[in-house]
Parts: C-alpha cells; sequence; structure tokens
C-alpha cells in the first residue's frame, strides 16, 4: 500500500471512528460573519510530532486542559499514543510510564484534575487503559482484557471508571471500582464507542446502538429505525436529558449527520441543517446548548461545527486557511465558565502531511441567559 493510500485509508477510518487547544486571547468575530453566530478564534496546535493527531480534549478549567491522540502515525516503530496538558500558558507532553508504549489513544475522562484516565490501543496488542496526572500516567491492567478486545470511550466519576469498546464482534463495557473490575458484553452485535453518565453508544453494523445502566446492569434502548446509523459520541447532561451524534452510512462517499435526543422516556431523531457532514464528537453547557464537531466534505479545508439548542440548530464554519486541503474536528469539550468550546483533529495539507488542529470559539450571548 503507498503512502498516500495508507492515508486516505486512516481517513476513512477516523471518519468512522470515534471520535478530538490551546487557549487563544479574546474571540474575535470577523466583520464579514453574521453577528449571531459564535465569533471564531485562530486555529493552533499543540505541535505533536510529524503525522500526528489528537482524538479527544477534555476542559477542567482554563489551565487544566488534557488532550490525546498519536503522532507519527506512518511510522509502526515510532508511531506513539500521547498525553497533552495545557496549564493556562502552554501545552507540555505528560508522561506514560509503560514500557510496552501506548499506541493510539482515543478517549479521555476525569473525575478530577488528579484523577484523569485515558483509553485506547497497546502496542503489545491488549487494549490501553492509562490513570494519572500531571506527574504522569500508569498502565493499568484489569484482569479478563485480551487481545481483540477494543476500548474507544471512558467515563469517570470518583470512585468509578466506565471504558466502553467491543469484543467479538459484541459490545464491551468494562467498569471498575477501586481494585475491582468487571466487564460486560451486550447482547447485540457491534461495538460501543463513547460514554457518559450512564449512557453508551455505537452501532450494530446496520443501526445506532444505545445501552443504559440501569437496575444494577446495562440494557440497550429502544431507538428510532435508522438503517445505516451509527453513533459516535454522547453527552449526558441528566437522567432526562442526552445527546447523541454519528451519522447515517447510505453507500460509498455518502454519508448524512445523525442526531439523537433523549427527553428521559424516548430516543427522538433531531432535524439538522441540510449538509453531508460527518459528526464526531459533541459536548454541552448543561443547561440544553450543544456543539457538535465534524467535518464536511463539501467545504473540507473549513472547520466544521454545529450548534443546538431547542431543537434548532446552525452550522458554524471557521476560516479555511492557505495550504490546508482538510479540516477534521474529532471532539470538542465546553469550558463552563468561560464560554468557551475548544475542538481538537487533525488537518492534511495540500502534500497530504497530518497536523493535530486546536479550534476554538466563545459562543454569542444568549439574551436572558448566562
Amino acid at each position: 500500500m503507498t503512502r498516500r493510500s495508507q492515508r486516505r485509508a486512516l481517513s476513512l477510518i477516523l471518519a468512522t471512528s470515534v471520535a478530538l487547544p490551546q487557549v487563544t486571547p479574546a474571540a474575535h468575530a470577523d466583520p464579514r460573519r453574521p453577528t449571531t453566530i459564535e465569533a471564531w478564534q485562530q486555529s493552533t496546535s499543540v505541535r505533536l510530532q510529524a503525522d500526528g493527531s489528537l482524538s479527544d480534549v477534555l476542559a477542567l478549567s482554563s489551565s487544566d486542559v488534557w488532550a490525546v491522540g498519536q503522532q507519527e502515525i506512518w511510522d509502526v516503530w515510532k508511531n506513539r499514543g500521547t498525553i497533552r496538558h495545557w496549564n493556562g500558558a502552554r501545552w507540555t507532553e505528560v508522561a506514560i510510564r509503560d514500557a510496552t508504549a501506548a499506541g493510539n489513544l482515543r478517549s479521555l475522562a476525569a473525575a478530577g484534575s488528579s484523577d484523569v484516565w485515558a483509553v485506547g490501543d497497546g502496542h503489545d496488542g491488549l487494549p490501553y487503559l492509562a490513570h494519572g496526572d500531571l506527574a504522569g500516567f500508569d498502565r493499568v491492567r484489569p484482569p479478563g482484557l485480551r487481545a481483540g478486545d477494543w476500548l474507544a470511550g471512558v467515563d469517570a466519576k470518583q470512585g468509578k471508571v466506565v471504558a466502553v469498546g467491543s469484543r467479538d464482534k459484541q459490545g464491551l463495557i468494562l467498569t471498575g471500582q477501586g481494585n475491582t473490575w468487571s466487564a460486560q458484553q451486550t447482547k447485540e452485535e457491534g461495538a460501543l464507542y463513547a460514554v457518559a453518565g450512564g449512557f453508551a453508544v455505537g452501532d450494530t453494523g446496520t443501526e445506532p446502538l444505545v445501552v443504559h445502566y440501569s437496575g444494577g446492569s446495562w440494557k440497550s434502548m429502544p431507538l428510532p429505525s435508522i438503517p445505516g446509523g451509527y453513533l459516535r459520541d454522547v453527552q449526558a447532561d441528566s437522567a432526562k436529558r442526552a445527546v447523541a451524534v454519528g451519522g447515517v452510512y447510505r453507500g460509498p462517499g455518502d454519508i448524512s449527520p445523525l442526531v439523537l435526543t433523549w427527553n428521559g422516556k424516548r430516543w427522538k431523531q433531531l432535524a439538522l441543517p441540510e449538509s453531508d457532514a460527518r459528526l464526531y464528537g459533541v459536548t454541552g453547557d448543561g443547561k440544553g446548548r450543544y456543539w457538535m464537531a465534524g467535518y464536511d466534505p463539501a467545504r473540507a479545508a473549513e472547520p466544521f461545527m454545529m450548534r443546538c439548542e431547542k431543537a434548532a440548530c446552525e452550522i458554524i464554519r471557521g476560516e479555511a486557511e492557505r495550504g490546508r486541503s482538510t479540516v477534521r474536528l474529532q471532539a470538542v469539550a465546553y469550558l463552563a465558565g468561560k464560554s468557551t468550546v475548544w475542538a481538537v483533529g487533525h488537518a492534511v495539507d495540500t502534500r497530504d502531511r497530518y497536523t493535530d488542529v486546536v479550534e476554538s470559539f466563545a459562543p454569542k450571548a444568549m439574551e436572558g441567559k448566562s
């Protein structure tokens, strides 16, 4: 396979996988843009080594931001997962204290600033689960994980960690409390890509899949019939309000965006602005406003976001930068109190080289709302 073919293959994998900032000065609105949308800020980078990409971002405060991904994607010997931290002034790489080394790291979660978790692949062929803080991360090896298992998403609260993925063509849910770990598989075939607040999302291979923790076990939830649908991320505000994002595969190169909303009783498909965008990540302010990150092949060089509130959605686009052919935003985080949204992923230049990117913007002021 040629280098160009490898890169196209990776783009396809990222487009259907999980789906991921440097804080910039105060937002500056482009005078050519309508004042009804967010003021986009400059594009930045954590400066990964050549051919790097970020998969997830976690914002605990304006001086405590985490990002994970991988660098030197195309070199099988040098390819490594990476954990980066923003302290309000600069990005630094946080050490992973493990001789086997992490491969691609896909997801982040934290129960606190000194209780951060990351999941992805290990170079030893096993799923990778790491726990740590600014001093460094150590690999955690839950008993029972085996070659062929795959972890894509993680959620954490004090004393409990949940990681999701797949095993033997079924969804895998790994739960840890202290030193005790347990694994459960979904009854449905498929894979789980993200977990938050007791909801885990993915697909069966033919339709979207959502499982919910209730009564001490994980159970699948009834969904609208959406042939070809899949979900890649979920934002849970409470047991009565959640949003999941993904897409609907209609044929080679033909994918439409998909957003499902949960109101405490049922999941409903949300009407979206017409586009062929791929949605990978979702975040929210806890008050019913949500931001989705992704990629629009029709305007591939422009960073793509979508904001939804009260069942109404609008598309937000950043400026296309010279030399970039594609920008793919794979995850997004909202920083409460600062009203700032950050999205991370990668850009591809006109020579087919990958560079990690961090895009940020400040949501518009909402009249009568904080």
